[in-house]
């Protein structure tokens, strides 16, 4: 019987992004509006980590389920490491990923190319029965830059803007098979596959 893993997001990109990433493990890969989850975690932590933690545990005790959370966002230099972990709320709840992207674009608009390096950082938790300890964590980072103008159609959030100098594109223009082999998230995941394995 395959088992149902429980990415804690309502965010379908990244649902598929994993789904992606965990072909040939015997996993159902569903997501919170899969299941019908309307809790909403508050993420109150202080780094990445943290964030993920609660999440993993909040929803993995509100669905029974072996639930695998991620938080992540971008650590940009010259911003102090803006917009880190508010990335997905960075300038407040009435911006969408365009807004937070332009947001990001106007406070460097006046910095040389050499004042753009950025990370895209990802901290999984993985919780449920079977977890060594009930808890596995893993972290991801990918270095770059960030674009004058965002270029490419592939992905969401941040995509469009960061420049991998290693393969001379935005992560929004790369294939999603490309993206998983590089991505901070499919990093962190790679950290968690033998647990994962053990599981599915």
């Amino acid at each position: 019987m395959t088992k149902k893993l429980l990415v804690a997001t309502r965010n379908s990109g990244k649902v598929r992004e994993f789904s992606r990433m965990l072909t040939g493990m015997l996993f159902e890969v569903v997501g919170l509006d899969d299941l019908g989850i309307t809790l909403e975690v508050e993420e109150t932590g202080s780094t990445f980590e943290e964030n993920a933690i609660l999440k993993a545990r909040a929803y993995a005790g509100e669905s029974g389920e072996l639930t695998l959370a991620d938080d992540s966002g971008l650590e940009v230099d010259s911003l102090n490491g803006e917009p880190g972990v508010l990335s997905a709320r960075y300038g407040g709840e009435g911006l969408d990923d365009e807004g937070r992207v332009q947001l990001v674009l106007d406070k460097m608009k006046h910095l040389p190319g050499w004042e753009r390096t950025a990370r895209f950082v990802a901290v999984l938790a993985l919780v449920g029965d079977g977890v060594p300890n009930g808890l596995a964590t893993s972290e991801g980072v990918v270095n770059g830059a960030i674009m004058h103008e965002p270029i490419g159609e592939n992905g969401f959030g941040y995509d469009p803007v960061f420049w991998l100098a290693s393969h001379a594109k935005t992560t929004a223009q790369l294939t999603g098979e490309e993206k998983d082999e590089i991505s901070h998230r499919g990093a962190a995941l790679r950290g968690l596959t033998d647990t994962l394995k053990s599981l599915s």
